[in-house]
């Protein structure tokens, strides 16, 4: 049985490498705002958008991989209910950030595997980031820094880099911020025999 991140983020793909797990990659291909918009339509908060989305990657990959561990992963952006989603150019961005700006917002990352067609296990984490107050003059300056990289990213930062300068606090796991929950993944690997105990 191999593991299969259904997933083509670099940064997932930087964490299972840079902590030694064996993996392939095979995007899920799912249209991630179709599975959405039934569950927002419908009222459901952004971490079970979060848990639908990664079920969702991980089942779409197992049925074309029946034999292998398929990972599913996805980290939705709340503002209370309010669901953000990847800006689509710099107007957007600037919108966004100066909507989180001196606000607490949450994290949600979800974590899928499925064998056959069939999620086997959940994991769902949160943690919660609070923006310091910004001027629209230093969110300009912000996105003149970073550029288009805030593009990748839901919440337009990125907080292993220039990003960690709009935040006043942080509460909760830095792999749950990273948008893959590192450690109950890994327990979960060693339990079923695919890495080292």
């Amino acid at each position: 049985m191999r593991l299969v991140l259904a997933s083509k983020s670099a940064t997932r793909i930087e964490l299972l490498t840079r902590a030694g797990v064996a993996f392939d990659v095979e995007g899920a291909g799912i249209d991630e705002r179709d599975v959405e918009a039934p569950l927002r339509s419908g009222g459901a908060n952004p971490a079970t958008i979060a848990s639908h989305l990664a079920d969702a990657k991980a089942l779409a990959v197992s049925r074309r991989r029946p034999a292998d561990l398929v990972l599913g992963a996805d980290q939705t952006l709340g503002l209370g209910q309010e669901l953000f989603v990847k800006a689509d150019d710099r107007v957007a961005a600037e919108a966004q950030i100066a909507r989180l700006a001196g606000r607490t917002h949450q994290l949600h990352a979800a974590l899928s595997l499925a064998v056959g067609g069939h999620v086997v296990w959940r994991h769902l984490s949160s943690a919660s980031l609070t923006v310091r107050p910004l001027s629209p003059a230093a969110i300009g300056r912000y996105l003149d820094t970073v550029g288009d990289a805030v593009l990748g990213s839901v919440g337009c930062y990125q907080l292993e880099g220039l990003g960690i300068r709009l935040f006043d606090r942080i509460e909760g796991d830095y792999f749950t911020i990273l948008g893959l929950p590192l450690l109950p993944l890994l327990a979960e690997l060693r339990a079923r025999g695919l890495i080292d105990p």
